[in-house]
């Protein structure tokens, strides 16, 4: 019987793969019983003849289905440029920042992924099979036209060639400008008069003046902009209730000392700000962060102190330095509700006690690691020429990998530069460390090692493997 109905709820979809795939991923949250299956081959939508272009059957149906949290998440998804690059990381970000995910303040980002894998299992987003784990996802133009109609009152998604007549007209909560042209970009004044802004993302060129800031947007509460000029930054500390900072790819060189000021800070994304040097110290002020990424950044500076943060969950692009004024991996120690984290220019430390102070082991939640050092290859994937690395530089590097053991329940690791003769002994057949949760491994640029790690058939839940 089930087939049948199900044939019939095919029939209805008028042979449209989108519609039949959003169908399935409908069916698979229903019980698998006639009742529920009929519910959905009866709804009194497919008998609607006039419903707007925009409004396809089989998407309203799905959509209709959700808890209303995750409707409001499938509307935000919708304003995300096509064009730009969001992670899943990124996104639930913006979500939780919107207040769309309702929980404890410890389990907001699980909460998060429930959601985001709830619409990919009804086929509302489409992984991006380039990227491992269902990172990227895309939204077909159908659903996506859905959506954005369904927010229309309150959000706009707009190209820079029309959007100021949709400003003249209505004002919004949520604004997202795609701007693909540099010499005919949107007057960053024209923006202004949006002064209900709680979202607000800008990927591309904005023609910014001497004057510009954000001090008409008083209720932004997620703010994602690749164009960014240093005045606008410093009036960041305008923002009262952001919560959410992307500045990636920007030309920054630095975040305002005024940024301590913003109370309810959670994420900051400064990726791809390949000028950006120094954190100020009053970023240690800023109790409630959870997210910070400095990958791809010069940074060459983090105030000691930095394990006052202990509200991190994601730490990025953290520089490993041992000398002067830096923070050292000591201060990792205390951050232990740490999920992801990435540590940079590890060829920099000397094994010692403060490297076991990290304490990478003792945390309980770490899911993901990143351990990298500057490369020692060529564009053409040989050693350079003028490097030369003696055994007891591999001896040390050998030391400071091992001393970053992970906890039991790591998922994902990445290691990149690692110059040891020999893999981390934690990796290796002899180690007594049990990684058994281990999914995902990549492992890039191993100039000298000459042995594989032989620990592999120790992992049973090992998905992906890439050397």
């Amino acid at each position: 019987m089930l087939k049948k109905i199900g044939l019939q709820i095919v029939a209805k979809c008028d042979g449209l793969p989108l519609a039949i795939k959003v169908m399935g991923g409908l069916l698979c949250q229903k019980d698998t019983n006639d009742c529920a299956w009929k519910m959905v081959l009866d709804d009194s939508v497919w008998s609607v003849s006039e419903m707007p272009e925009e409004l396809n059957h089989a998407v309203y149906l799905s959509y209709e289905d959700l808890h209303s949290c995750i409707k409001q998440c499938f509307l935000y998804y919708s304003l995300l440029p096509k064009t730009a690059l969001f992670y899943s990381e990124n996104i639930i970000g913006m979500w939780i920042s919107e207040g769309f995910v309702h929980g404890t303040s410890e389990d907001l980002e699980e909460l998060g992924k429930k959601y985001y894998k709830e619409l990919i299992l009804r086929n509302l987003i489409e992984p991006d099979t380039q990227y491992v784990n269902r990172s990227v996802c895309n939204m077909h133009d159908v659903v996506r036209s859905f959506a954005q109609f369904a927010a229309r009152d309150e959000a706009l998604a707009a190209g820079d060639t029309n959007v100021v007549n949709k400003f003249r007209e209505d004002k919004f909560l949520r604004l997202s400008i795609e701007s693909k042209s540099s010499e005919d970009g949107l007057d960053w004044s024209s923006i202004e008069a949006q002064n209900t802004l709680r979202t607000l993302i800008s990927v591309g060129h904005i023609n910014m003046k001497p004057g510009d800031s954000l001090v008409n947007f008083p209720c932004l509460r997620t703010l994602h902009i690749d164009s960014a000029h240093a005045a606008l930054v410093e009036s960041l500390h305008e923002l009262k209730h952001l919560r959410y900072l992307s500045l990636e790819k920007t030309d920054i060189s630095s975040l305002p000392d005024s940024i301590g000021k913003m109370k309810f800070l959670q994420y900051i994304s400064l990726r791809g700000c390949r000028q950006f040097v120094k954190l100020p110290h009053s970023i240690l002020k800023l109790g409630q962060l959870r997210y910070l990424n400095f990958i791809e950044t010069s940074i060459n500076g983090i105030p000691r102190g930095f394990s006052a943060l202990t509200n991190l969950r994601v730490l990025r692009g953290f520089p490993a330095r041992m000398d002067g004024d830096w923070c050292s991996l000591e201060e990792l120690g205390p951050l232990s509700r740490l999920k992801d984290l990435g540590l940079d220019g590890l060829e920099n430390v000397i094994a010692s006690s403060s490297t076991s102070k990290a304490k990478l082991c003792e945390k309980l939640y770490l899911a993901r690691l990143y351990l990298t050092c500057g490369s020692r290859l060529e564009d053409d994937g040989l050693i350079e020429e003028e490097v030369i690395v003696s055994g007891e530089e591999q001896q040390q590097i050998k030391k400071v990998f091992d001393e970053l053991c992970p906890p039991p329940r790591l998922e994902y690791l990445y290691i990149k530069g690692y110059f040891g003769e020999r893999p981390p002994g934690w990796l290796m057949s002899s180690s007594f460390v049990p990684l058994e949760s281990l999914r995902i491994i990549f492992i890039d640029d191993l100039a000298w090692c000459t042995q594989l790690p032989d620990g592999l058939c120790h992992l049973p839940y090992l998905e992906f493997f890439q050397i």
